[in-house]
């Protein structure tokens, strides 16, 4: 992770809104931090709103005097599959709020995300099958189920060993690739 500064995990301050499918960045930084050994990078869990990340994000930024592209957003994705994360840089928010409220602050969409998948599966003849579309408002207010927390603990430990690799490879805008 050589090129990333600042590692920010989006999600929601309060009691209410542990353990909820928006709270996956800050789900995210409180099992990587363990996997920092050394590593100098500063991590974050804004206590902004979701909507109102970009606020903190620039103020982190300056205060390191960092650039966005040595930024890397790890945040929940309602149109990637539970079980499923994706890597990648300089793409539009797709309707994330806490995202349009970065690239608003920041003025570009120049830094890394780490997306992780929280739309849920259903079991449709012993195969996975997605879900009717929910509203997004239903989902991500969610809270896990203790089930869910466990399987999701595996997805995160997949996902952070896939970036190691990624960032130590030196991988590049151009290279981003689904991370299953």
């Amino acid at each position: 992770m050589d090129k990333i500064k600042l590692i920010v995990g989006l999600g929601n301050p309060g009691k209410e809104y542990e353990r909820t499918r928006h709270n996956v960045g800050f789900l995210f930084i409180d099992k990587l931090t363990p996997h920092l050994n050394g590593l100098k990078v500063k991590i974050a869990k804004p206590q902004t709103f979701m909507n109102k990340s970009g606020t903190a994000v620039l103020a982190l930024i300056k205060q390191l005097k960092t650039k966005p592209e040595n930024v890397l957003i790890v945040h929940d994705d309602i149109d990637i599959s539970w079980g499923n994360f994706k890597l990648s840089f300089g793409r539009s928010s797709a309707g994330h709020k806490g995202i349009e409220s970065v690239i608003k602050s920041l003025k570009t969409k120049n830094f890394w995300r780490l997306r992780i998948g929280i739309q849920p599966i259903r079991q449709a003849q012993g195969k996975p099958a997605l879900k009717k579309r929910v509203p997004a408002d239903k989902i991500i207010l969610k809270k896990f189920t203790s089930g869910e927390l466990k399987e999701l603990d595996k997805i995160m430990k997949k996902a952070i060993s896939e970036l190691e690799t990624a960032f130590r490879a030196g991988v590049r805008a151009n290279q981003c690739r689904v991370l299953l």
